[in-house]
């Protein structure tokens, strides 16, 4: 049976090399007329330049962390640490440097091939992205789990992956909003010019954040709930059932990244057909694939059916909560045209209609998180055993991430489209090309919402496996609601995802405003910016995201590593308990709520742009951007990082418990 794990490496190694041919493929594609060669690099330059100086400043915090846990926990769950941060910033940077070379190439590709060709293109960019996080993670678990084989140390690598992924949310998220929202309001709203126009000079910058935002800090946030769901799942199963508790979820992650490779060559759209729906053929090929396997591994390691009702479980609560985020998010449904009939009456009754949309949106995925958990929980033993049950937990977590390959490729295309229809804007090309782009981007942005709310189900089932792991080895069989600490720490947990979002939006807003700033300024003092005749100053406007992110990032980072240490060595390991529940419960609803109510203002803005309501430039639509600016921070900013937020301060807890039980708290 040992000798099994080896497979699982091994098809890590097969994903990092798929990967690769993707990438080589890319590069070997046309990638156009000068002009677009130029904005191109101008977008490439940025991203790299952001990356590198995030790379850095973390680098400092990866140091600080890393000696932390050398002398104060273990050596080699430092060390553990310390590959889980580099993998995590590799998944990112791959991503990110095939992502910036793959939206010229679909630009160009929609110009000489039409759509199929462009898709191919844009779908293989993001192929890079999702086999990147899924390689990555397989080798860097199936490697330390071989060689060292305590869950204990390889939490350290969940931390590391944990670590990263905040940070690379939260800044990329900060750079891509503050851009944003100045080409949005100075460009569409007081200036009166199309989005992407050249004249605009945040483009540059709001084309980097859709990387730096989309592309590489999504990929991180995927990874580490990828990694996070694994490492659970590892370690409730050697409790319960020994070495095949912990190979079952390793050989079902390896057999979904096989079943994600196989999916991508179903991604073929025809001329005139619907993206989606050749988008839609892949992710339901790979997900298939991976239950037939998953069936026969469930009988085979433990002459039982319950693992594989558990892993089927979080597969159906990811597909229905992302369809639940699609129903509110995308234009064809009413929630969104609700939001633009009441953008008829100016701005303040589109955010009252965007606020209630997102509010209302909590409701459905809350309950089928529910059912999910009840139904991996009690199929899998849960009624006799409650380690079991857990185990399932965590399986269903494993389960709905199995195929994680293919979702993080469907949903890194999104942003690649999107930044190829800006560079046929700024390039000039025909207007057949940008109907091309268009309806690509469309796509993303329905692909984007799915994707987001797929990463909140997996955060809370993930979380909550990585809760029960930390239950375990405190040895807390339950937590007492009526002790002060208990409550104290619950309250304190309910309030972070509050705080969090606070400082991330508003870490947004004062970058928006130098923004903003700056562009009124460009137009203003630079002759014949207007007119078209002379060339914005893109650079300063990149800086200015840049330094804005690298800065706010900082404290939301510290505060989600600080907070659990603190209350546990404070307050007690049973009072942290109480922190990391609040903190999900609060989490899980604050994301959903502020992903679903900033899609749904995007989108709202987008179908009237289609012509409804007046179309673009009426008042409806002017109040429709202001609606839009706002869910911006929402949907790409604190929203999505939140997810990270609930699970990160889990398996700090997890990765601590050791020092907590030595500080057993001072009341």
């Amino acid at each position: 049976m040992d000798s099994m794990l080896y497979v699982v490496p091994v098809v890590g190694v097969i994903a990092l090399l798929f990967a690769f041919y993707k990438a080589t493929t890319i590069n070997k594609v046309d990638a156009g007329t000068d002009r677009m060669k130029e904005i191109a690099s101008y977008i490439e330059e940025g991203a790299m330049a952001f990356l590198s100086r995030e790379y850095k400043t973390l680098a400092i915090f990866v140091v600080v962390l890393f000696i932390i846990l050398a002398i104060g926990i273990d050596p080699l769950t430092a060390v553990s640490f310390l590959i889980g941060a580099v993998f995590s910033a590799l998944a990112g940077f791959f991503g990110m440097k095939v992502a910036t070379k793959a939206n010229v190439r679909t630009a160009n590709a929609a110009k000489e091939g039409g759509m199929n060709k462009a898709l191919n293109v844009a779908f293989s960019g993001g192929t890079v992205m999702g086999m990147s996080v899924v390689g990555l993670g397989l080798l860097g678990i199936g490697i330390l789990y071989i060689t060292i084989g305590n869950p204990a140390i390889i939490t350290g690598f969940g931390l590391g992956s944990s670590s990263i992924a905040l940070f690379g949310r939260v800044g990329g998220g900060i750079y891509t909003k503050a851009a944003d929202v100045g080409a949005d309001l100075v460009g569409k709203v007081e200036a009166g010019i199309p989005e992407d126009d050249p004249r605009n000079p945040a483009v540059i910058a709001d084309n980097v954040g859709d990387n730096v935002g989309d592309v590489a800090g999504m990929g991180a946030d995927l990874f580490e709930s990828y990694v996070g769901s694994i490492i659970s799942a590892i370690t409730l199963g050697i409790v319960v059932f020994e070495t095949k508790g912990a190979l079952y979820p390793l050989l079902l992650s390896a057999v979904g990244v096989i079943a994600s490779i196989i999916g991508t060559f179903f991604v073929r759209a025809k001329e005139g057909s619907d993206p989606q729906k050749s988008l839609n053929m892949g992710t339901l090929a790979s997900a298939v694939l991976t239950v037939m396997v998953a069936f026969f591994l469930s009988k085979s390691l433990f002459n039982s059916y319950q693992p594989f009702i558990a892993i089927v479980s979080g597969l159906v609560v990811g597909l229905v909560v992302a369809k639940i985020t699609e129903y509110y998010t995308s234009g064809d449904y009413k929630p969104v045209q609700s939001i633009a009939d009441e953008s008829e009456t100016g701005p303040s009754t589109n955010i009252i209609g965007g606020l209630s949309v997102g509010m209302m949106s909590t409701a459905w995925p809350i309950i089928v998180i529910a059912v999910g958990i009840l139904v991996a929980f009690y199929a899998s033993g849960g009624t006799t055993n409650a380690a079991q049950g857990l185990y399932g937990i965590a399986l269903a977590a494993v389960g709905m991430l199995s195929t994680a390959g293919m979702t993080i490729a469907v949903d890194a295309y999104g942003p690649i489209a999107d930044n190829a229809g800006g560079i046929a804007e700024m390039s000039e090309l025909p207007k057949e090309v940008r109907i091309v782009t268009d309806k690509l981007d469309a796509v993303g942005n329905t692909t984007a919402a799915v994707g987001k709310g797929f990463a909140i189900g997996s955060a809370a089932l993930t979380a909550l496996a990585l809760f029960a792991s930390y239950t375990q080895a405190v040895g807390l069989e339950s937590i007492d609601l009526t002790k002060p600490t208990v409550i104290a720490g619950l309250l304190i947990g309910g309030m972070l995802p509050f705080l969090f979002s606070a400082i991330t939006m508003k870490a947004v807003g004062k970058a928006a405003f130098s923004m903003i700033e700056e562009v009124r300024r460009q137009f203003r003092e630079i002759p014949g910016l207007m007119e078209g005749k002379a060339k914005p100053e893109y650079k300063k406007c990149v800086d200015i995201s840049t330094t804005a992110a690298l800065r706010e990032m900082i404290i939301p980072g510290i505060l989600a590593v600080i907070a659990p240490i603190a209350t546990g060595v404070i307050l007690g390991t049973e009072a942290l308990g109480g922190l990391l529940a609040g903190s999900l419960v609060t989490g899980v609803l604050m994301a959903i709520f502020m992903a679903n109510a900033g899609g749904a203002w995007d989108n709202a803005k987008k179908y009237i742009e289609e012509g409804n309501h007046g179309g673009k430039g009426s008042e409806a639509h002017k109040a429709a951007v202001v609606g839009d600016t706002v869910g911006d921070p929402f949907k790409d900013t604190s929203g999505p990082s939140i997810n990270i937020l609930i699970k990160l301060m889990t398996i700090v807890a997890l990765v601590f418990a050791p020092l907590f039980l030595k500080f057993t708290g001072l009341f």
